[in-house]
C-alpha cells in the first residue's frame, strides 16, 4: 500500500465538508471592489462584508442629509453591480438545493406521490413544488380525468359503500389508510401497525405519554328487563369467581369478567367481556339500593325463599355488553339461552307475574377510543370542554382534579364518568392541560369515589344518540365562522345550534396483580358520528395512534393475557391459530430449504400450531376418509358407548385461581379436590353441581392454566416454544449456576440435543423480548396437574417458583425460565 504525504490528511474533506462549504459558497453575495485612491489604478478587493455595529451614527429623527430627490437612472447605474451580484446569488442559491420542497416536511407529514405529485404537498408549498417540476410531467398533471357520461357516474358515497361489500369500514378509516397498514379482520376493515417505524416509539407513548386506539369495532349487545331477572341471566354465563357483579350494579363501575356458555362453567369459555349498568336516576337509586341490599339478605337465608310479592318491586335496568367482535354470534346467544331459561323459571315461580328481557344488537350506534398512558388525563381535558349547565358537585371536582392527575392508576378501577361536551373542533387546536406544581412539587389531585351521580350520561337514550348521528355543522361550516375571527387562533364561541355530545369515560388498566408494569389510561365512549371530529383533537398535541399490534403490545408489556392469542380451549382461539399456521407455513414453503428452519431435524413435533391434546395425553381423532366403511366393529351395546370417560379441555381462568390450587394441593386426591372447587363455585351462583359423567380424574386430566414465564438468565423466548419439564437433578444444576457469567457458552459448547417429545409440558402463546422488564418475558399455559408437580419439585429444591426448559420451535438451545400463574 502507498504511504500518504505528509499534506494529505489536512487537504481532504469529508463529503458533508464539501457539501457545506459547495452550499455556503453559492450562498456569497459578491462585494464590489474598491478601486485605490491613489491614482496608480490597482484594484484592492475589500472581500466580502462581514456584519458588525456601524461605525457612523444615523439619527432616524431628523431628515437632516437626506437628499431632496433621487435620479433613478443615475442610482441604478451606481448599484448595477450589487443588483447584480443579488440576482446571481439567488440564483446559485436556489440550483445548489439539496433538499426538494417534500424532503422539507417532518416525516409524519410526507407522502411517497409528493415527489411527483404536487397535491401531496401541503398547499403553502405547492406553489414552490410545482416550479420544481420537471416540465413534461407538469403539463400530464393538468390533464383532468376523462369526463363519463351522466349515466356512468357514480357519486363518492356510492363507491365507498361499494367497496364495503364484504367489510365494514370505521369511521376513521380513510384517516387510518393513509398512514397505516390495513387488513380485513373480524369482518372489519383494521389498522394493524403504523407504516412508519414506530414498535418502541409506541411502548414509550403508552409508558410515558400517551397512545389512542380506535375500538369501535367491539361489538355492543343492549339487555333490558327487571334487575333481578339480569342479575340471574349473568349468574348463569358468566364466571362464578368474579365478586365485582353487586357494586357494579349501581352503575358506577364497569365489570370485566369471562363469558361461558350457559350453565357450561368450567366448559365452554367464549371471550373476556365487559359489563355496565346504567345508572339509575338519582332519586330512586336509594330505594333500589336498599331493595336489593334486603332482597340479597333473603337470597342468603334460603335459595327459594323469595316471595311473589317482591317480584313486581325489581325495577326496570339496562346493560351494555361489550366484546371481541369475532364471538358476538357466541355472546348474543349464551345470553339468549341464558334469559329464556332464567323467564321460564320465574315463570314457574310467579305465574301471575309477566316479565321479559329485551336483547339488542347495538353494534355501529356508539365509538370507543381507548387512550393509554400518564398524559391521557391531561389530552382529555386539553381537548374536550365540558357544557356549563352541568350542576354535579361530584364532575366538578373530578375534572378540576384531572388536570393534575398524573395516572389514571390513582382511581378506582373501572370507575365511570358521565359528562356532556361541546364539539371539540371549536376549540381547536387544542392544548394538553399542564400539571400545576406547588414549590417545585406537583400537586396531589383530589381523590374520587364511584358514585351513580358521577355516572349520569345522556347516552344511554337511544333517540338522543339517534339525534346526534350527524354533527349538525361541517368542518367547512367552523372555519367559516373561525375565519371571522378578529383574532387568529382564538377558540370559537359557543351557540345555542352548536352540538353537546353525552360521553362516557372509563377508567382502564392493564395490569396483574403482582406486576408493577401496568399500563393505564381512559376509554372514551361517544355516539357514533362523532369519530372524526373527536381523533383530530385527541391526537393534536403529541398523542400517537397504534394498530392492533400496539394494543396486544400493551397486554404482553403489562403481563396479561390477550385474547384470543392466549386463550387455548376457546372456539375462536382455534380458528386464530388455524389462519396463523396457514400463513407461516405458506412463508415457510416459499423459502428456500438452505434459508428456513429444518423442523424435522431439529426436533420440534407441531410447529405451526400448538397440540394441547398430546400435551394433555388425550386419544387423537384419526384422519378417516368418510367414504370409507371402517374394518374394526365399534362397541354393539349402546351403554358401553355412555360409560367411555371423555376427558374434555378446558382452561381454569378467574380471581380465585390461586386460592383454589392452593386448596387442591392440599388435598390428597387432586382430581376430588379440583372437582369440590368447582361445585362450590356453580352453586355459588345458583347452577347445579356436575354430573356424575365428570369424574375427578378426567376433570384434571383436562384442565389448563395460564402462567408467566421469566428467564433465569439469558434468552427470549417466541411463539410457540415449548416449554419441557425438567428433573430434579438438572433442576439442582440450574440453581447451583443461577447468577454466574457463562460469556462465550454458546459459541465454544455443541448444540444440545433437544429433550424427548414426552417432556413437552405447554406451550408459549406469546413471546418476545419485553421493553419495560429489559429481558426475555413469555405467556403460555401448561396443565394443571404438571404445576402442581412442578410447585413440589420446586418445593424439595428450595425455591419458591418452578423451574422448566424454553425451547423456541426453531432453535436449537433450551433455556431456564421460572413459571408464576398468571392470575396470581
Amino acid at each position: 500500500m502507498t504511504l500518504k504525504r505528509k499534506g494529505d490528511d489536512a487537504e481532504e474533506m469529508t463529503s458533508r465538508e464539501r457539501k457545506k462549504l459547495k452550499v455556503a459558497g453559492a450562498r456569497t453575495i459578491a462585494v464590489q471592489p474598491i478601486v485605490s485612491a491613489s491614482g496608480s489604478g490597482t484594484v484592492q478587493s475589500s472581500g466580502n462584508a462581514l456584519a458588525g455595529p456601524s461605525s457612523t451614527t444615523v439619527r432616524f429623527d431628523s431628515m437632516q442629509g437626506l437628499p431632496a430627490s433621487i435620479d433613478v437612472e443615475r442610482f441604478t447605474e451606481a448599484r448595477a453591480y450589487e443588483i447584480d451580484a443579488m440576482q446571481k446569488a439567488i440564483k446559485t442559491a436556489g440550483e445548489s438545493v439539496t433538499h426538494r420542497v417534500w424532503q422539507t416536511l417532518p416525516r409524519h407529514l410526507r407522502r411517497r406521490a409528493a415527489s411527483h405529485d404536487v397535491r401531496r404537498v401541503p398547499l403553502r408549498l405547492r406553489d414552490k413544488a410545482r416550479a420544481e417540476m420537471v416540465p413534461v410531467t407538469r403539463r400530464i398533471l393538468k390533464r383532468g380525468r376523462s369526463k363519463q357520461g351522466k349515466t356512468k357516474q357514480v357519486s363518492r358515497t356510492e363507491s365507498l359503500l361499494k367497496r364495503q361489500r364484504d367489510k365494514t369500514w370505521l369511521e376513521t378509516h380513510i384517516w387510518h389508510a393513509k398512514r397505516m397498514k390495513m387488513e380485513n379482520m373480524w369482518g372489519y376493515r383494521l389498522a394493524i401497525t403504523p407504516t412508519e417505524k414506530s414498535f418502541r416509539p409506541s411502548h414509550r407513548a403508552s409508558v410515558h405519554g400517551s397512545i389512542l386506539h380506535d375500538s369501535s369495532y367491539h361489538s355492543l349487545i343492549e339487555l333490558k328487563g327487571p334487575e333481578n331477572i339480569l342479575r340471574n341471566v349473568f349468574d348463569l354465563c358468566c364466571d362464578p369467581q368474579c365478586t365485582g357483579m353487586k357494586r357494579s350494579m349501581s352503575g358506577s363501575r364497569v365489570l370485566e369478567t369471562d363469558l361461558y356458555k350457559t350453565g357450561s362453567y368450567p366448559f365452554d369459555l367464549i371471550a373476556p367481556v365487559t359489563i355496565m349498568w346504567r345508572p339509575l336516576p338519582v332519586g330512586s337509586a336509594p330505594t333500589n339500593a336498599s331493595s336489593a341490599e334486603s332482597s340479597s339478605k333473603r337470597r342468603r337465608k334460603g335459595k327459594n325463599n323469595v316471595p311473589a310479592a317482591t317480584a313486581p318491586q325489581s325495577s326496570t335496568r339496562a346493560v351494555w355488553v361489550r366484546s371481541h367482535p369475532a364471538v358476538f354470534d357466541d355472546v348474543f346467544g349464551s345470553l339468549q339461552q341464558s334469559a329464556s331459561l332464567v323467564l321460564e323459571a320465574e315463570k314457574q315461580r310467579h305465574e301471575d307475574v309477566y316479565a321479559e328481557v329485551e336483547i339488542a344488537d347495538r353494534r355501529g350506534s356508539v365509538n370507543a377510543f381507548e387512550i393509554m398512558g400518564p398524559k391521557a388525563s391531561q389530552v382529555i381535558k386539553g381537548a374536550l370542554s365540558p357544557v356549563g349547565d352541568d350542576d354535579r358537585q361530584e364532575f366538578k371536582k373530578f375534572w378540576s382534579s384531572l388536570t393534575d392527575l398524573q395516572t389514571t392508576a390513582s382511581l378506582p378501577r373501572g370507575i365511570i364518568i358521565g359528562m356532556k361536551v361541546l364539539d371539540p373542533r371549536l376549540k381547536f387546536p387544542p392544548k394538553n392541560a399542564k400539571p400545576r406544581t406547588n414549590d417545585q412539587h406537583v400537586v396531589t389531585p383530589a381523590m374520587t369515589f364511584p358514585a351513580a351521580i358521577l355516572a349520569q350520561s345522556e347516552i344511554w337514550d337511544e333517540e338522543k344518540r339517534s339525534a346526534l348521528k350527524k354533527p349538525t355543522y361541517k368542518k367547512k361550516d367552523l372555519d367559516t365562522r373561525r375565519s371571522k375571527n378578529l383574532v387568529p387562533g382564538t377558540p370559537l364561541n359557543p351557540i345555542r345550534q352548536d352540538d353537546r355530545i353525552p360521553l362516557l369515560l372509563i377508567q382502564r388498566s392493564f395490569e396483574s396483580p403482582s406486576s408493577t408494569h401496568g399500563i393505564h389510561g381512559w376509554t372514551l365512549v361517544f355516539p357514533a358520528g362523532w369519530g372524526m371530529p373527536f381523533l383530530p383533537s385527541l391526537i393534536h398535541t403529541g398523542t400517537r395512534v397504534g394498530g392492533q399490534r400496539e394494543r396486544s403490545s400493551q397486554a404482553f408489556e403489562a403481563g396479561t393475557a390477550c385474547f384470543p392469542r392466549d386463550f387455548p380451549c376457546t372456539e375462536f382461539y382455534e380458528k386464530h391459530w388455524d389462519e396463523r399456521a396457514i400463513k407461516e407455513k405458506a412463508k415457510w414453503d416459499r423459502t428456500p430449504p438452505a434459508k428456513r428452519a429444518n423442523h424435522k431435524k431439529l426436533g420440534t413435533r407441531s410447529p405451526w400450531r400448538a397440540d394441547w391434546e398430546v400435551v394433555l395425553g388425550l386419544p387423537m381423532a384419526p384422519d378417516i376418509d368418510e367414504n370409507l366403511v371402517p374394518a374394526q366393529r365399534g362397541p354393539q351395546d349402546a351403554m358401553e358407548v355412555d360409560i367411555a370417560p371423555t376427558v374434555r379441555p378446558w382452561l381454569l381462568r378467574g380471581p380465585e385461581v390461586p386460592t383454589i390450587l392452593a386448596k387442591v394441593t392440599q388435598m390428597f386426591n387432586h382430581g376430588a379436590g379440583l372437582l369440590a372447587e368447582v361445585n362450590r363455585l356453580r352453586t355459588k351462583r345458583g347452577m347445579d353441581v356436575l354430573d356424575a359423567s365428570h369424574r375427578p380424574e378426567d376433570l384434571l386430566k383436562g384442565a389448563l392454566v395460564m402462567v408467566r414465564a421469566k428467564m433465569v438468565s439469558r434468552g427470549a423466548p417466541n411463539d410457540l416454544a415449548n416449554i419441557y419439564r425438567i428433573n430434579d437433578v438438572e433442576a439442582k444444576k440450574i440453581i447451583k449456576e443461577k447468577g454466574k457469567t457463562r460469556e462465550g457458552a454458546d459459541v465454544n459448547q455443541p448444540p444440545e440435543a433437544p429433550p424427548p417429545h414426552a417432556s413437552i409440558i405447554g406451550y408459549v402463546t406469546s413471546g418476545n423480548m419485553s421493553l419495560s422488564r429489559g429481558e426475555g418475558f413469555a405467556i403460555g399455559a401448561v396443565p394443571v396437574s404438571v404445576l402442581l408437580e412442578l410447585q413440589q419439585q420446586s418445593q424439595r429444591n428450595g425455591e419458591s417458583r418452578p423451574l422448566v426448559k424454553i425451547r423456541d420451535r426453531a432453535g436449537m438451545i433450551c433455556r431456564a425460565a421460572y413459571l408464576e400463574l398468571l392470575d396470581s
